[in-house]
């Protein structure tokens, strides 16, 4: 387990509220932001520098650093919870900071890293990672830059799941559903292409369409007897009526 990584940011107690309150604390190079907790009797609403603020998290913990918050003449231990950015400068817009204590957990999410190479993979299996972190709780000073999960044993058609854990001291993950983590899966079968039938019994097409030849006749013979009758019928047509006239 890593040691505690805490940085300092200064911040400043600020007045008023919405947006025209907002655009001032920007225009003077400050970002507005809050910090709330459950031992606060209230949400506290400062300013900070959006430089300071990145360059406090730029530690292999990232979002779960954890910042001593200068605030005045005193200072609270916090986490940077969430953050506001511009969609197109990217640049910080407003922070939301949780005030923790030292002796009582928080929940945060940490990066899961699968180590080792899966026994189903050397048979050709395929290895799929279902989760990329875990929402756990644990003490400030306990927060690991990562969970490491063994895979080696991992045959093909098994699966790791969340209660398969053995996670470090002093971290716990509160979950009623045994969620899968990461699974090892069978290859797909390879299509073998088969030969057509026409193709396995050579001369067959052409026996076929010898054979269809005559029958191509035939109905063609069918089709000039067909007229020859509608001749005589059309032949005969003038001779009945002709009768009809004498009569």
């Amino acid at each position: 387990m890593a040691a505690a990584t805490t940085t300092v940011l200064e911040a400043k107690a600020r007045e008023g509220s919405g947006k025209g309150s907002a655009r001032k604390t920007r225009a003077a190079g400050q970002i507005p932001a809050v910090v709330y907790g459950r031992h606060l009797e209230k949400p506290l609403s400062i300013s900070v520098d959006p430089k300071a603020v990145k360059a406090a998290v730029q530690t292999n913990k990232r979002l779960n650093t954890i910042i001593s918050l200068k605030l005045g003449s005193g200072s609270h231990m916090v986490l940077l919870k969430d953050y506001q950015q511009d969609p197109v400068t990217r640049e910080l817009l407003h922070a939301d900071f949780i005030d923790v204590k030292e002796n009582e957990q928080v929940k945060v999410k940490v990066p899961l890293q699968l180590v080792g190479r899966a026994e189903g993979q050397a048979e050709g299996g395929i290895l799929t990672q279902m989760r990329r972190e875990l929402e756990v709780w644990a003490l400030p000073a306990a927060i690991p830059e990562k969970i490491d999960v063994d895979v080696t044993s991992l045959k093909i058609s098994h699966s790791l799941h969340v209660n398969d854990l053995k996670l470090p001291a002093g971290i716990t993950i509160k979950s009623q559903v045994n969620y899968t983590l990461a699974v090892v899966t069978a290859p797909e079968a390879e299509v073998v292409a088969t030969p057509v039938a026409a193709a396995a019994a050579p001369g067959a097409e052409g026996a076929a369409a010898a054979g269809a030849a005559p029958a191509a006749g035939a109905k063609a013979g069918d089709a000039k007897a067909g007229d020859a009758k509608a001749g005589d019928a059309k032949a005969a047509a003038p001779a009945a009526k002709a009768d009809a006239k004498k009569k």
